[in-house]
């Protein structure tokens, strides 16, 4: 009796080494899987912060947490199972599904840079698709609607890029190493947008606080030190210098995120098309890349990437201004009809 239970105990033990071992391989995988999207992490850090310029203060935190919760929900609820799915039932489709999604954000992005350098026709445009919003609510829900589309887009491309980094294993480890990564990242993405759209509030405080930054953290805040009364000088100096640079900071984001939108979506169009045999434009690109890193040996690498962000951004700059009027002309009429036929059929 007592030797089997001694056997059970040591069976036990195993099980649980094995489960051990087996978390520590998918946290490693995981690791190593978010390293290979980190450039798309960083292009959607970038995004996101325009989407809340605009509002008000006590309005921004609770759109990042919106928009949060709609990119865990791309994640886990959508792409997660249909990446598994996808990649048993039909691995073909997953590179035309990128491709659709990246056509997307470089109309997303275009669209930006025709309202900047065209405001009035950009305008009409907005009328003409339905995006013109008439109050602060419909707008922050039209906001948080489009951020969470182009979210949908630049996760299905962590996702994707993280399942190509698992190594060929059982269906439950690849799902815990996708959701490890998606809410991971997500938390990474979110929490420093957050912190970014509301470092001008901190800033506000700092620069109004009378008393030593420590007694912020004191229940009753003694008379101050004086290091405290050193300090206090350089605080208040610091957080109005936060409070001047944050709008420039938001500003370069917004703009850094709808060049981060065509460069990505203009990529992932290029990668696809090397997919189908359409090699060429990906090894000019490369190939001129590769030409201007070698005219500055000291900065290669950086120079390689500069240069072939700046050809897929331009590429993907292409493709969102040939869907704009497509979308003006075609699928923005028929989307109006469509909706108003149904409006006729409800009443």
């Amino acid at each position: 009796m007592s030797m089997g239970l001694i056997a059970l105990l040591d069976d036990v033990a195993a099980i649980a080494k094995i489960a051990a071992a087996s978390l520590d391989d998918v946290g490693a995988q995981a690791a190593k899987a978010g390293a290979k999207a980190a450039g798309v992490v960083i292009d959607d850090a970038a995004v996101t912060p325009r989407y809340v310029v605009g509002f008000a203060a006590s309005r921004e935190l609770p759109i990042v947490g919106r928009i949060a919760l709609g990119s865990l929900k791309n994640k886990l609820v959508y792409l997660l199972p249909a990446a598994l799915l996808l990649s048993f039932v039909a691995p073909w489709a997953i590179t035309p599904l990128l491709m659709v999604g990246g056509a997307y954000l470089c109309y997303e992005g275009s669209e930006k840079v025709f309202e900047a350098l065209m405001p009035h026709e950009a305008h009409t445009h907005e009328r003409t698709v339905g995006a013109a919003a008439q109050d602060a609510e419909t707008v922050e829900d039209e906001k948080v609607s489009s951020a969470i589309k182009t979210d949908f887009i630049l996760s299905a491309e962590i996702m994707a890029i993280t399942l190509a980094n698992v190594p060929a294993s059982s269906t439950w480890m690849q799902a815990l190493v996708l959701g490890l990564v998606g809410i991971g990242i997500t938390g990474l993405v979110y929490g420093g947008v957050a912190l970014i759209v509301k470092a001008d509030d901190m800033g506000v405080a700092l620069a109004r606080n009378h008393r030593p930054v420590s007694s912020l953290f004191r229940r009753e805040a003694p008379e101050p030190l004086h290091s405290d009364r050193l300090t206090a000088p350089l605080t208040k100096a610091f957080g109005r210098g936060l409070v001047k640079s944050m709008p420039g900071l938001l500003k370069l984001l917004s703009i850094v995120g709808t060049a981060a939108m065509v460069w990505v979506g203009g990529g992932i169009i290029i990668h696809g098309l090397e997919g189908f045999g359409f090699t060429w434009l990906g090894h000019a690109v490369h190939d001129l890349a590769a030409a201007a890193g070698h005219a500055v040996p000291a900065l290669a690498g950086s120079v390689e990437w500069l240069v072939s962000a700046l050809a897929s951004g331009l590429f993907g700059l292409i493709i969102g201004a040939l869907l704009i009027p497509l979308i003006h002309f075609a699928a923005a009429p028929l989307l109006k009809a469509r909706r108003r036929r149904a409006e006729e059929t409800s009443a």
